[in-house]
């Protein structure tokens, strides 16, 4: 029971001692992979001493904290270092960079991606996509949605399938700089969730956009 607690105290310790510095407040906050670290070996106490023979519970907590907390620091550094590059190269760009849990989301208005009606991308907007291309290159472990979006002008079937072109559009030059097709999924959302009020010219630039979202995956 004694090594069950400690095992418990050493993830929270993990929790709240190591911290990262955020790029772009330059403030202090615990990094992703700290608290998948401390997560894990939190969870691996408490499955390595249920499943351990009633002699074994206290090796068997401490053997599950240290295996867990290996496996869940390793997916979330893989995913900080991968955010941390990301906003390094699309610093600038108008590209918001967003970290939800283990995913990071890529948002980028349509004044950068796309010309009015079009689903052909604007060539100022390669080098951006290049930069992105680079990043997924260097991190191969990942799956990549593209989705599409318009504001609410024009029919919901146009929308729809105006922002269908635009995601493939998107899909397809991902693939043509170097990012396999096996990565990519590619989607339209037409009109749908909008991020904005579609009632403002500026609120409608807004939610004519592209989304990439990144997602670890472990192998």
């Amino acid at each position: 029971m004694k090594k069950l607690m400690l095992a418990t105290a050493m993830s929270a310790l993990v929790l709240g001692g190591c911290t990262t510095l955020d790029p772009y407040t330059q403030q202090s906050k615990t990094s992703n992979a700290t608290k998948g670290a401390g997560i894990g070996a939190l969870t691996g106490a408490v499955l390595g001493a249920a499943v351990a023979g009633k002699g074994d519970r206290n090796e068997g907590a401490l053997a599950g904290a240290v295996i867990g907390g290996a496996v869940g620091g390793g997916a979330g550094y893989y995913m900080d270092r991968q955010e941390m590059l990301l906003r390094q190269e699309l610093e600038g760009t108008g590209v918001r960079v967003e970290r939800v849990g283990d995913d990071i989301r890529l948002i980028m208005p349509g004044n950068i991606t796309f010309a009015t009606d079009s689903d052909r991308v604007s060539p100022s907007f390669y080098p951006v996509l290049d930069s992105v291309a680079k990043v997924l290159a260097k991190f191969d472990r990942t799956q990549v949605a593209v989705e599409g979006y318009t504001d609410s002008t024009g029919s919901f079937e146009y929308n729809q399938q105006l922002s269908e072109r635009r995601a493939y559009s998107v899909s397809r030059y991902l693939s043509s700089v170097g990012v396999s097709q096996l990565r990519l999924n590619a989607q339209g959302l037409g009109e749908r969730y909008p991020i904005a009020s579609n009632d403002s010219a500026g609120g409608r630039a807004m939610n004519r956009r592209v989304e990439i979202k990144i997602r670890g995956t472990q192998r």
